[in-house]
């Protein structure tokens, strides 16, 4: 992955997180996820906006928004789009619309047997995200039908020699 080597922060938003500290943090992810998707379509394109080369494999084509939710609240995304799709930012997954940690945390709770009103108790103080105690239990149940499948995977045939000795 190449950087752009001329990449700074705004000078705005650098006296924002001096003044705000920690509260910034949503809005400096979005603004550098935001810049590296605008990277990667450019990269994608084999041409920055508005150049026109025999390289060029497509046409920029706007911005769609998208809300992740994330262990410091919902940031909305601007996903650059091209007009001939076949490109999706690496940054954010498809589909995806809640961050890896909340719901890994979520899974290790119900695996412990925490109740679905405690998860979403935790899930609010520490991600700040409100989830309904059926949201719980609906992704719960997904993890159930998850885990069912794998205990019922096929092992394969391993073989093996078993020996017993006895020394003198």
């Amino acid at each position: 992955m190449t950087y752009r080597e001329n990449f700074t922060l705004p000078a705005e938003l650098l006296a924002q997180v001096s003044q705000q500290g920690f509260d910034i943090l949503p809005e400096l992810i979005q603004v550098i996820v935001n810049a590296a998707m605008q990277a990667e379509r450019q990269q994608y394109l084999k041409a920055e906006p508005y150049q026109h080369t025999e390289e060029r494999q497509g046409h920029a084509n706007g911005y769609k928004p998208k809300t992740v939710h994330t262990r410091v609240g919902n940031i909305t995304f601007s996903i650059p789009q091209v007009h001939e799709g076949g490109f999706y930012p690496a940054a954010l997954e498809k589909g995806l619309r809640s961050e890896r940690a909340p719901l890994l945390a979520m899974a290790e709770m119900y695996v412990q047997g925490v109740s679905t009103r405690k998860v979403k108790a935790v899930t609010k103080k520490l991600c700040g995200m409100s989830l309904s105690s059926s949201q719980v239990s609906h992704d719960t149940a997904l993890l159930d039908t998850d885990l069912e499948k794998w205990r019922n995977r096929h092992l394969g045939e391993y073989p093996y020699l078993y020996l017993d000795a006895y020394f003198k």
